[in-house]
């Protein structure tokens, strides 16, 4: 990791990380409790960990994906996406009103996607240092 990756992925955690980790984390264990939507906490539980660190990470599409995930998708959306992206744009407001928060504006900006559409991607490593989206090959 390069050394301003390690001091924004701190930054980020003190500013907006942690409190958008654990809005994930409520939605991962409200569905694990209700069984049936497993998939969905476990999807929860992975974008928890990357909205904790985000920079010199990108999420990706996964090649391949089945339609089941689209559905599961929409899915989401109606029952924990929509607040979760809501949740990511109200912490993106204060964020840009600063010079320093830009960056950190943008990081919850870029996560806006995957909090509406979590199945169907993975998380991975990232050589640019704000993590921009890319798409799998």
């Amino acid at each position: 990791m390069k050394p301003i990756q390690l001091i924004l992925n701190i930054l980020w955690l003190i500013f907006a990380g942690f409190w958008m980790a654990v809005g994930y984390v409520i939605a991962g264990v409200i569905c694990c409790i209700l069984i049936i939507t497993i998939p969905w906490g476990i999807a929860s539980f992975r974008i928890a960990a990357y909205a904790l660190w985000p920079f010199g990470r990108s999420a990706v599409e996964k090649p391949g994906v089945r339609p089941g995930s689209m559905v599961g998708n929409v899915i989401w959306f109606i029952f924990a996406g929509w607040w979760l992206a809501l949740g990511h744009l109200l912490t993106s407001i204060p964020l840009f009103v600063s010079i320093i928060g830009i960056p950190f504006g943008w990081a919850n900006l870029k996560m806006i996607p995957l909090s509406l559409f979590p199945l169907g991607r993975e998380i991975v490593e990232s050589d640019q240092p704000f993590g921009a989206r890319e798409y799998a090959r």
